[in-house]
């Protein structure tokens, strides 16, 4: 069956600064295409989407250029999510040179990395709104608290299409479902938003199993329905706490009892309709 990885980061240290790398050792090194290749093959993707990796500023642009020149030579990469300020009046030249990239889809600014009060301004909101003209997703990057930034600006941004990374961040470890169930339930009533499964295993204790990460799936399905998810690898973060292949095996143990229809959707076509691939 056919996968796409919604959710590829690369990162060269060599070329640019990735300063938050820093307090993450296992991370802290370089990570390119040719190490993803075998991993990504392992686990049967045959399209990926780059993911911003939060480069330092002001070097979103020429990170997003780096891999379209990549994209231009692997046909693996699919689709690029960007890196941009949403928050800064000048969003619409960011935007003007991001939409030069034959492969852009989306954009991304980390929310959970910036003072909440950020994607509550009026200038986020409408910059965000601008996104829709161009067919341009929002990836909703935020940690559990968050999520009701999340709502609060997916419903001033109706016509924009959003994907919540990694299922909102929940605290898998800790077996925090609440109040991180009922909003989840609450931003899947917003019919632009849609859901990444991703993530979840970097959040679950060192000794995981299937059986943990099964109730935080199963909420995210209940939820948003086999139409509006879609799956990620998270790679190099998910490696953490598992490799790829291991989080591909667990989706696969996490979907057997799906009819072959429901997967397709999860594992491609709701990405190919989504990011527009």
């Amino acid at each position: 069956m056919k996968r796409i990885d919604t959710h590829l980061h690369l990162w060269d240290l060599s070329r640019l600064p990735y300063s938050w790398c820093a307090g993450l050792p296992a991370l802290n090194r370089s990570f390119w295409l040719e190490d993803y290749l075998t991993p990504a093959k392992a686990s049967g993707i045959t399209q990926a989407v780059f993911m911003e990796g939060n480069v330092d500023e002001p070097h979103g642009l020429a990170e997003a250029q780096a891999i379209q020149s990549l994209a231009a030579q692997n046909p693996l990469i699919a689709g690029i999510v960007a890196g941009a300020r949403p928050e800064r009046a000048d969003f619409a030249q960011q935007l003007e040179a991001l939409l030069q990239l034959p492969k852009l889809r989306g954009i991304r600014r980390g929310l959970h990395v910036v003072p909440d009060a950020i994607s509550q301004a009026p200038l986020f909101a409408q910059n965000i709104r601008s996104l829709a003209a161009h067919r341009l997703t929002f990836d909703l990057c935020v940690l559990a608290r968050q999520l009701p930034l999340a709502i609060s600006l997916a419903r001033r941004c109706a016509e924009t299409q959003f994907v919540l990374d990694h299922c909102g961040v929940p605290d898998v470890r800790g077996k925090a479902f609440d109040p991180w169930r009922c909003h989840m339930a609450e931003l899947a009533a917003l019919p632009n938003v849609a859901c990444k499964l991703s993530g979840i295993v970097a959040y679950a204790s060192e000794t995981w199993s299937v059986d943990d990460l099964r109730p935080w799936w199963e909420h995210v399905l209940a939820c948003f329905g086999w139409d509006r998810v879609i799956w990620g690898g998270d790679w190099p973060v998910c490696t953490v706490a598992a490799t790829l292949p291991q989080w591909a095996a667990a989706t696969a143990e996490l979907v057997r009892d799906a009819r072959s229809e429901q997967k397709a959707r999860l594992y491609s076509e709701n990405a190919e309709r989504i990011y527009r691939l």
